[in-house]
Formats: structure tokens, C-alpha cells, sequence
């Protein structure tokens, strides 16, 4: 019998629960499916795993561009049973999915437990996915649409001072290219950018990929499946839109919370991303689960700690949404 190794004794119990379910099931790996088996199994996996669906006041999918090629960019809008200021915050969410599976669905139970608990506006963007639509097509329609966003604040009720960017993996990576597309003057400024386990850099492969090479939920092979069918060109893993990490400044971006796993090939690069924000002068938040692995957020009906992983972000995106207080005013006793 093979010794189990260090790193997978430190994972956490419940994943090491759902991994054996997996193995149990028979459930292949991403990269020996087709595209469209791989939609069809993270459809079927997002919703038995993921969170209860919990009230929102209303859902709207709603067109918030028609693109060059005549192709609608869609959208959904979930609006909450209460409001934490009027006008109040808005998030846009990038679901995951390595530019190629996912959509408005997978990642809905998250989207309506962010908006719930937030008490805000929740735009998540159903972006063109590749082979179909190679990149930058992602990263074009990531921009649209918070630029529709910052378009619409006043008919929505928003603050457009307090827009927030939001998205896992695939998503992180969107949410890290709108930030930094803020930051060089192609949109408004944003607020703050929440980056859960994101690609930052696909022009390189970090460490954590040796670390990662097999039966977890996301693995190095899988992920180098996910980058060979977004990207056109080889070289286009050196533009920021693909490589958030590779851009030649990061100055100016948005205060971020960055969340990182330790069972992920995409860890140590999103570490560096972190570490990156920092020496340029951004205020980042840098959360790191030593015991989870990618994904974790889209587990929540299986993985109790996807609770805790949503209540930071709550925490911190109202933390950075408080207004300052005021440094000047004196103390009532004195």
C-alpha cells in the first residue's frame, strides 16, 4: 500500500470525503472529456454540491451589450430583500471555469448568497467562452460589462463609487483584468477587486503546479487543458489580459482581497499576485487555506469551511465599503 504524502494528510476532511466520492464514482479527469461532456459534468457537479439557493428579491437576466459579432453579452442581475445603503454597493462577478465551461447557472447559488448577505446589487456576466470564442474574448466581454455597470448606476440604484469585482479561477483572473483596466483609465474606478484562487499567469508554470498533479478537483494537467484551448497564440500568455501578473505595472489598482488554496497548481501564482499588489502599493488582504483545494467555493453544500471562505469575503468587502472615519473629530469626553 502507497504512503499517503504530507501535502494530502493536511487536506481538510470533508474535501478528502468528496475526492473519494469522486474516485469512487469513476468521475474522469477534465482533460479526457470533450468540451461539451466537461460543461455537462460541472453542470451536474455545481448543482448538487454547491449551496442552497437562498431568497433574493428579484433575478433578471438582462442583454448589457450586442458585440461586433452580433452575439448578445448577457447578464444577470440579482437584486437583494434589503439594501445596505441607498444608493447602495454593487458587485460584478466573474464565474470560474477555466474560459471554458461554466456559466450564469454554475455559479448561482454563490451569486445569490453574496447578493443576500451583502445586501447589494450582484452583476454576474456570462462572458464568451472558448474554443468557440478564444482569448482576449473573455477579458473584452469582462470589461463591457463593467463598463454597462457604471453606465446604468443611477437606473439601478448604485453607488458608482463602490463597485466591487469578484470572481474564482477563471473569474479571479476577469476580476484582476477589469481592476487593472480601471487602473490604467479604460473604466471608472473600482472599489475593490475580490480574487478567490485566480489565474494571474499563464505565461509560466509556478511551483505549485509540481505540487498538484493529480486526483484533487483542479490539477496541473487540467489546468494546462484549460490554457492550450483559451488561448489563440502561445504568446498571448504574455499580454496582462491573459497574465494579470506579467503586466509591466500594477500601480493603481483597486485595494483587493486575494484568496489562495494550497491544494492548487494555481497557488503560488496567486501568491506572487498578492505579494506583487503589495510592493505597488495596492491594500490587499491575503487569505490563505492551507487545508482546501480549488473550487472550494462552489462546494458549500459538501465543504462546511465554503461557508468561511464567503463570510470573509463579506467581512471584507464591507470592511473596505465603510466610510472612514473621521480622523479629525474629537473624542466626546474631551
Amino acid at each position: 500500500m502507497s504512503q499517503t504524502s504530507p501535502d494530502r494528510v493536511r487536506l481538510n476532511a470533508d474535501a478528502l470525503d468528496l475526492l473519494a466520492m469522486a474516485k469512487e464514482s469513476g468521475a474522469p479527469p477534465y482533460e479526457s472529456l470533450t468540451v461539451e461532456e466537461t460543461r455537462a459534468a460541472t453542470a451536474a457537479f455545481t448543482s448538487s454540491a454547491g449551496f442552497p439557493k437562498v431568497e433574493v428579491s428579484r433575478i433578471e437576466d438582462i442583454m448589457l451589450a450586442r458585440r461586433s459579432d452580433a452575439a448578445p453579452l448577457m447578464g444577470r442581475i440579482y437584486t437583494p430583500l434589503w439594501r445596505s445603503a441607498r444608493p447602495s454597493p454593487a458587485m460584478i462577478f466573474f464565474h470560474g471555469g477555466g474560459w471554458v465551461v461554466g456559466d450564469l447557472d454554475s455559479h448561482d447559488a454563490v451569486c445569490r448568497k453574496l447578493c443576500s448577505e451583502l445586501g447589494c446589487i450582484v452583476l454576474s456576466v456570462d462572458y464568451r467562452l472558448a474554443p468557440e470564442h478564444k482569448f482576449p474574448a473573455a477579458a473584452d466581454d469582462a470589461i463591457l460589462a463593467a463598463r454597462w455597470l457604471f453606465d446604468h448606476c443611477d437606473e439601478l440604484d448604485v453607488d458608482s463609487s463602490k463597485i466591487v469585482l469578484c470572481g474564482d479561477s477563471a473569474g479571479g483572473n476577469l476580476a484582476a483584468v477589469v481592476a487593472l483596466a480601471s487602473a490604467r483609465g479604460l473604466l471608472p474606478p473600482v472599489a475593490y477587486q475580490v480574487l478567490i484562487y485566480p489565474v494571474t499567469d499563464l505565461s509560466t508554470e509556478h511551483s505549485s503546479y509540481m505540487r498538484v498533479t493529480e486526483d484533487f478537483s483542479l490539477t496541473a494537467s487540467t489546468m494546462r487543458w484549460f490554457r492550450d484551448i483559451y488561448l489563440a497564440r502561445p504568446e498571448d500568455a504574455a499580454d496582462w489580459r491573459a497574465s494579470p501578473l506579467r503586466a509591466e505595472t500594477l500601480s493603481g489598482a483597486a485595494p483587493a482581497l486575494v484568496m489562495t488554496m494550497h491544494h492548487d497548481p494555481l497557488c503560488d501564482e496567486g501568491v506572487a499576485y498578492a505579494h506583487r499588489l503589495i510592493d505597488e502599493g495596492a491594500e490587499v488582504m491575503h487569505i490563505h487555506f492551507s487545508n482546501h483545494m480549488h473550487g472550494l467555493i462552489n462546494m458549500g453544500g459538501l465543504i462546511r469551511d465554503a461557508e468561511a471562505a464567503i463570510t470573509i469575503i463579506v467581512g471584507a468587502v464591507r470592511s473596505a465599503l465603510r466610510p472612514r472615519p473621521n480622523a479629525e473629530a474629537k473624542p466626546e469626553h474631551e
